[in-house]
């Protein structure tokens, strides 16, 4: 069975092939120009089947990640990818891209913080340590102010790997607590890559694990901002209301 995995959580795009008979990543596609994944998506997936000579015919199933990262992107890959399970019948998984960037570090003997800006001096992270057959999470994915993060890591006596594009807005702070513990990827290991997200999605489908439901929705980790003035702006229209 050959699964296509695409990823347009982040300013990366990605897709990929994996063959989960062979255990085999068949091809993959991987750019960082922050460009509109809106535009590139399709013409990227198109690329890669026509490069591998497989056709959708020949696709068995799809894989793209949930979040969090991006809203829109997130958004294009989710709709994109639930278009084309609902079109060909195929059945769709997905995998959180903190998790798949994460896999970036599975041979690290410590920590593992993926990182993604989320502003005001927050990060969408979690903190992964390698076991057996993939990654065990130690902190539950989640939104959080970079110094609480900090503050939970130096409580720990362990070395920590540090992953994104986005980790370099913290660095000044990251090594300010935990010094010397600190370690940071190359520029490849900050890329999250499709194939990492291939080959989880590939060993959910091995395990017989269900798919996701036609109401699959991502997984923001946080409302967006539209939203969260919404409900700001209902609640003062509440406050009105009782006073009056």
């Amino acid at each position: 069975m050959k699964l296509l995995a695409m990823d347009t959580s982040t300013l990366v795009l990605g897709v990929a092939v994996y063959d989960a008979e062979e255990n085999r990543v068949l091809g993959e596609l991987t750019t960082n120009l922050h460009k509109n994944h809106s535009v590139r998506l399709m013409p990227a997936l198109d690329q890669l089947l026509t490069d591998l000579d497989l056709s959708l015919e020949e696709i068995g199933a799809l894989a793209v990640t949930s979040g969090p990262g991006s809203y829109t992107g997130i958004r294009i890959g989710v709709t994109t990818a639930k278009t084309m399970a609902w079109a060909r019948k195929l059945p769709l998984y997905s995998e959180s891209s903190l998790t798949v960037l994460a896999m970036n570090g599975r041979p690290f003997p410590g920590l593992i913080v993926p990182m993604f800006d989320a502003r005001r001096a927050r990060a969408y992270t979690g903190v992964y340590k390698r076991e057996q057959g993939g990654l065990a999470e130690v902190l539950p994915q989640q939104v959080m102010e970079v110094a609480t993060l900090l503050d939970r890591l130096r409580e720990r006596d362990e070395p920590v790997l540090f992953l994104g594009d986005d980790v370099a807005k913290f660095h000044e702070g990251i090594v300010g607590v935990l010094g010397d513990r600190a370690e940071f990827g190359n520029p490849a290991d900050h890329v999250p890559r499709a194939a990492q997200l291939a080959w989880l999605c590939g060993q959910k489908w091995r395990a017989h694990q269900p798919p996701e439901h036609a109401d699959f929705t991502p997984n923001y980790l946080q409302i967006t901002e539209a939203e969260a003035n919404w409900l700001k702006k209902q609640g003062k229209a509440e406050t009105n209301e009782q006073k009056a």
